[in-house]
């Protein structure tokens, strides 16, 4: 049972649940080579440290964001461990953001892995990690493709979360003899989300349409693409852009 005030800061944690519990710890998921289990030791993770930064900033002793290593204890915890381990982070997490928005303005800025954040993104971060690795379990079904067009998973991956979607795949990337790639990811009726990088580095950016797109897709899948993933259905999205082009902008957004 989840508490109702950890349902009403995460209600997208219901319907992760129940599609981990619909599957075995061992079972395969979209997410490239990472299990069932895999997934919920991620999320564990994720739940732990947007709580522990938001607190130590809550109590007046900021702290460094730490990388994925700290996924590691967690490894080492048996099912039964690991899944209550799960659940108590995110009620933890729930609290912290409880207090956060009772005593901080939402505009008020923290660090996060490195770039400043507002404070109401820590909770809103982990909605979406809970609906991006739940499609990671489920793939295309209705209620997947339904969060995933919500506007604000495309505002927050692009504004909340911005660059560092791009930075594994601009390492190493063939930036053509321009030195510079640029792409659009457009879906009808909003902006486009405009994609860039350089010798220097990569930028994200939301803007209004403009000349031809180099992907053309549904909402969900513009998301899907952003983060890495390849819907199921690949009729889904379509370009035109040619395929040197699009296999520059698919390696800038991770997806090979």
């Amino acid at each position: 049972m989840i508490p109702s005030r950890v349902e009403e800061t995460l209600p997208e944690l219901a319907p992760f649940v129940h599609a981990v519990q619909a599957r075995r710890p061992d079972d395969g998921t979209w997410c490239e080579a990472w299990t069932v289990r895999d997934v919920l030791v991620h999320q564990t993770g994720n739940a732990e440290e947007l709580a522990r930064v938001l607190q130590a900033f809550l109590d007046g002793t900021p702290v460094e964001t730490r990388g994925f290593d700290r996924e590691e204890p967690y490894r080492r915890l048996s099912d039964t461990e690991l899944w209550a381990t799960f659940l108590s982070r995110c009620e933890k997490l729930s609290e912290v953001a409880a207090a956060a928005a009772q005593d901080l303005s939402p505009d008020t800025e923290m660090m996060w892995t490195g770039r400043l954040v507002k404070a109401p993104f820590f909770a809103e971060h982990m909605r979406e990690e809970l609906i991006l690795h739940r499609w990671d379990l489920t793939g295309d079904d209705r209620a997947a493709v339904q969060s995933l067009t919500e506007p604000w998973m495309t505002e927050h991956s692009v504004v909340s979360v911005g660059r560092p979607l791009l930075e594994k795949g601009r390492v190493g990337l063939d930036l053509g003899p321009e030195g510079r790639i640029e792409g659009r990811l457009r879906t009808p009726g909003t902006d486009d989300v405009v994609v860039t990088a350089d010798a220097d580095g990569a930028g994200i950016r939301l803007a209004a349409p403009e000349g031809p797109a180099t992907i053309e897709s549904d909402a969900a899948v513009r998301v899907l693409l952003l983060w890495g993933r390849r819907p199921a259905d690949p009729s889904r999205w379509h370009s035109s852009a040619g395929p040197e082009a699009l296999l520059r902008m698919r390696t800038l957004l991770g997806g090979y």
